[in-house]
């Protein structure tokens, strides 16, 4: 029997890379696409002579093919606050541009589709927790609506594409995941707060520290993409843990796992910053069987080797 084949675009990034794992472990062939713009090479370097794996450095805003395929997993996109801050004209690109040519090799392959969308969907929710019929609070024209902007745009072409061509789409809303893999430098709460423990740095909170977020091990959540794409769901599906925690209860949970005796410092909080954000997961558990298995900590710990390592080799005074 025929391998399925499975494209990744932006698959040398963090979540990219681990799907890649994911689909080789099911007995996928899977080709990867991407520009290098903020994922690594190095995320890959596993898979070199992986027999069903290939790479190829492509900018998916341009029309491109990588051959007949079964499944696209659209990816491709930066995500971090230091990322697309920086690149937010290549953010919104990606989600449009990008997007449009993803959807047509699903199109033109009568291929599965998946595209990773975000919570940043519902902005500074005035809902808690956010179910996916929550339309959001999302400033249009603030620093974060590359972002924002982007990816609700990338739920409205995909929705556009299967409601006018008919194409077999899903669309999953991702909440805060970490684990290995993660750029250290890149904005987000866990590496932040894991590098500057880890140095013996002063932890940063953002604002009073009360704003929560709900994190999710990236395991945990490359199973729910992988349960999605095999649904029949079209609508988007919050993946994300529902365990919700304030940045100073976050904090002190790093402190517990890397030993730290890191002090807390506090700055103020970043325009449009959310102030709460926690995943309702029932669609999820309910079309998909689905619900995160591994707890903050115990995700803390299995990442711990991965963080200490690469926030010491940027700062090896401190080793």
């Amino acid at each position: 029997m025929t391998k399925q084949r499975a494209l990744v675009t932006g698959g040398a990034g963090f979540l990219g890379s681990h799907l890649c794992d994911r689909l080789l472990g099911e007995g996928y062939s899977v080709v990867v696409a991407d520009n290098l713009l903020t994922g690594r090479l190095s995320n890959l370097e596993h898979l070199r002579n992986e027999p069903n794996f290939e790479f190829r450095q492509i900018d998916i805003n341009e029309p491109f093919d990588c051959g007949k395929v079964d499944y696209v997993f659209h990816f491709a996109s930066p995500a971090s606050p230091v990322d697309y801050m920086i690149h937010g004209i290549d953010t919104l690109r990606v989600g449009s541009l990008g997007t449009f040519h993803a959807l047509d090799i699903a199109r033109k392959y009568n291929a599965k589709y998946l595209v990773s969308s975000t919570s940043e969907c519902y902005g500074d929710p005035h809902e808690q927790p956010q179910k996916e019929t929550y339309w959001g609070n999302v400033n249009t024209i603030g620093p974060r609506s590359v972002y924002d902007e982007a990816k609700r745009f990338t739920e409205a072409t995909t929705m556009a594409y299967h409601r006018y061509y008919k194409v077999d789409t899903r669309i999953v809303r991702i909440f805060n995941t970490y684990g290995p893999r993660m750029q250290i430098n890149d904005g987000r709460v866990i590496p932040n707060f894991m590098k500057q423990a880890l140095r013996g740095e002063d932890i940063t909170i953002y604002g009073d520290g009360h704003q929560t977020r709900s994190f999710c091990y990236v395991s945990d959540e490359i199973d729910g993409f992988i349960r999605l794409s095999k649904s029949d769901e079209h609508l988007p599906v919050n993946i994300g843990n529902p365990n919700e925690f304030t940045m100073l209860e976050c904090a002190k949970v790093v402190l517990a796992v890397t030993g730290s005796k890191s002090k807390l410092i506090f700055e103020p909080l970043p325009q449009d910053d959310p102030k709460q954000r926690r995943p309702d997961i029932t669609k999820a558990r309910t079309l998909l069987g689905w619900d995160p298995q591994i707890t903050l900590e115990a995700g803390l710990r299995l990442s711990l080797d991965y963080f200490r390592t690469v926030a010491l080799e940027q700062n090896p005074q401190t080793a």
